[in-house]
């Protein structure tokens, strides 16, 4: 049986393919509709809907909360510029590289042995002679490195 978790993710991503990309939500309303905490429906959006995984949230307090949801368009050029600049940065850790990279091979920009590669590439057992001090700001390096290698 499904989690409660994943049946909320689903039921907002077939929201966002009917509105072809951006939907606006009431927080209470989805708790309300799935019986559930609003808690419930703020860790499904910060753990499913977040950047790396091509999403744009923006939140609206008072009123019951409502939030406006966007599949970000990926144009390669765009979004890559946007990740390496801003989401990436110069300090990565490894659950976050794993999320960007998941997202790039679902999206298709990503083989499945690319994939694969990159995430050998900055996974910590790669690393065991680098401090872990300064890991992540390695891992953003190399990741950074090798997205730009291969989406461009």
């Amino acid at each position: 049986m499904a989690r409660i978790s994943d049946i909320i993710e689903e039921f907002i991503n077939q929201l966002i393919r009917e509105a072809e990309g951006t939907v606006e939500i009431g927080r209470n309303e989805l708790a309300d509709y799935f019986n559930c905490a609003p808690s419930q429906i703020n860790y499904v959006l910060t753990t499913r809907f977040t950047t790396e995984r091509g999403y744009y949230i923006e939140s609206r307090r008072g009123g019951g909360g409502c939030i406006k949801i966007s599949k970000i368009d990926i144009d390669n050029q765009g979004y890559l510029k946007n990740i390496l600049s801003k989401e990436i940065g110069d300090n990565l850790n490894k659950e976050r590289a794993f999320g960007f990279v998941d997202f790039m091979q679902r999206e298709g920009f990503l083989s499945e042995r690319e994939s694969n590669i990159i995430k050998a590439a900055v996974d910590d057992s790669n690393m065991p002679m680098i401090p872990k001090s300064v890991r992540n700001i390695i891992r953003a390096a190399i990741l950074k490195a090798m997205l730009v290698s291969a989406l461009v």
